[in-house]
């Protein structure tokens, strides 16, 4: 292995080489002997750099087993903190410590139970505030705090739970944030809580040269046909079809099962279980055809996707990429289309103010008008609150979907 002069306690660099690792990718290299040294660090990094790693290894090779929690990791999603838990019990294959996951969507009391125990914590914010909340925590050994994916915590209304919990653990602790795009809140958060800390910034890991990026000009009435198509005379590989609210998921995703196209959804509203699920089955290739919500785009490792299709286009370039980054990874070919009807417009606009993205209109093929089943009715407005996806909002006029 590549190790770039990068030395890793004994117990670690053999859980490493298990792992298969050929070279430590651009984000290892610079930020592992960072966070070794004890510094603060500041990383902009697109999804699928090998972050994990970055932090993981020389966060837990800190860790002093049955000392107490001294790790804290703050995810945006349970997807993303179950991922992390995963990827830190193969980290510390040989050296034994309690990692907790803390999450909603299953029962708090195992988790209460447990936390007393842990020595390293991954949770998203607002289940970590309502076990604190219960139970007194000992977080005065806390050495590491993480924000993974900071500004998509912010974007979903975290930055109070954020700062709560910034304020609970010991101020002289090593801070780690990773972001997609430095926003202004992280700023706010890095100026406020961090120590001196050094900036990291990554490029995407996306191969451009291997990444194909198209898109269609399509009628609204036709773009579920047209998606129909595509995936028809797709005969191998993953892909995961996006769309932008989860209601549209699950219209999306029963149309294409009424047209036989065999697909599951992957959305916040689904139960913890069953999102599970939805991504073991995809993971192990069971399943072909995920229909997702941006819940998907961040953070998780799915591996071997060859084709990204957007049935509704992101509002920001950042987003584009984090979609996109789902495929064309180490040195994998991937392909990415695009379905445009007119209200796509303003957002493609937006995204192609990115100069580095660069997509290509394709002619519309020829193909027959897929078979569709009205939408089920909801109400016309949802309201409501959960920790885990953000402050009390009082949902969105749903409007009329584009098919």
């Amino acid at each position: 292995m590549d190790k770039k002069g990068i030395v890793l306690k004994p117990e670690f660099e053999k859980a490493l080489m298990d792992l298969g690792f050929a070279e430590f990718t651009e984000i290892q290299e610079k930020c592992i002997p960072l966070i070794q040294q004890g510094k603060d660090v500041l990383g902009m990094s697109y999804t699928g750099s090998g972050k994990t790693l970055a932090f993981g290894f020389p966060a837990l090779e800190r860790i002093v087993p049955g000392k107490g929690i001294q790790l804290l990791v703050l995810v945006p999603t349970r997807e993303l903190c179950n991922q992390i838990v995963k990827e830190f019990k193969k980290f510390t294959r040989y050296k034994h410590m309690n990692i907790l996951g803390v999450y909603g969507g299953v029962s708090i009391n195992p988790q209460i139970m447990q936390t007393k125990h842990a020595d390293a914590v991954v949770s998203t914010p607002g289940r970590l505030l309502d076990i604190l909340s219960r139970i007194s925590v000992n977080m005065s050994n806390v050495r590491i705090l993480v924000l993974d994916e900071a500004d998509k915590m912010f974007e979903m209304g975290f930055i109070d739970d954020v700062r709560d919990i910034i304020l609970r653990v010991p101020k002289h602790s090593q801070k780690l944030l990773f972001g997609a795009t430095m926003s202004h809140d992280i700023m706010e958060i890095a100026k406020r809580y961090m120590n001196n800390p050094v900036k990291v910034k990554m490029q995407t890991y996306v191969d451009k040269a291997k990444l194909i990026q198209h898109y269609y000009d399509v009628d609204r009435r036709e773009k579920f046909s047209l998606l129909v198509h595509l995936l028809s005379k797709k005969t191998k590989g993953l892909t995961i079809v996006f769309c932008d609210t989860r209601r549209m998921v699950d219209v999306v995703d029963r149309n294409l099962n009424f047209n036989n196209i065999m697909s599951r959804a992957l959305h916040g509203g689904l139960t913890q279980s069953m999102r599970n699920q939805v991504i073991s089955d995809f993971h192990s290739g069971r399943l072909s055809v995920l229909v997702a919500s941006d819940v998907a785009a961040r953070g998780l490792d799915i591996k071997n996707v060859e084709l990204i299709i957007n049935y509704d286009l992101p509002k920001t370039s950042e987003e584009y990429v984090h979609r996109i980054g789902r495929t064309a990874r180490a040195g994998s070919e991937g392909k990415v289309i695009s379905l445009l009807c007119y209200e796509d417009h303003d957002n493609f606009r937006r995204i192609l103010q990115d100069r580095d993205i660069l997509v290509h209109k394709l002619e519309k093929p020829d193909f027959e008008r897929a078979k569709f089943l009205a939408p089920r009715r909801r109400p016309h407005f949802q309201q409501g609150f959960s920790r885990d996806r953000g402050r009390f909002s009082r949902g969105r006029n749903y409007g009329r979907p584009r098919f």
